[in-house]
């Protein structure tokens, strides 16, 4: 396993970001911008971790999530939910459809790759 990061994000500016800070940090950087993409991105690449966005267009991120993870190829692989989702409930919702972690946005550019890496 690389130290490559799938990033399953539509949102342009969002996946800059989150892209320029990994990629700063030495970390290499794959991207899919809808869920079904990025379900076969993780099963070609088996990256180190996963950061899914859960507003996405063709399939939602719970729906990704509960499909990687029912991958076998991809157990014990992270998947880290980068989401505006912060209402009461939401964060436990993703988690049950098999995130292994959840980080809110905007995210914090100072934190945001150490926040990564503690689930590697």
């Amino acid at each position: 396993m690389s130290d490559t990061v799938l990033i399953i994000e539509d949102d342009e500016q969002n996946l800059y970001l989150m892209r320029f800070l990994l990629e700063k940090k030495g970390l290499t950087v794959i991207e899919a911008r809808n869920g079904r993409d990025g379900i076969q991105m993780a099963m070609a690449h088996r990256p180190k971790a996963i950061l899914l966005d859960i507003q996405l267009p063709e399939m939602d991120g719970l729906a990704v999530a509960a499909e990687l993870k029912a991958r076998r190829e991809l157990k014990g692989t992270p998947i880290i939910a980068v989401t505006s989702y912060a209402m009461v409930g939401d964060r436990e919702r993703i988690m049950e459809a098999g995130a292994t972690g959840y980080i809110e946005k905007p995210i914090d550019p100072e934190t945001f790759v150490e926040e990564i890496r503690r689930y590697f």
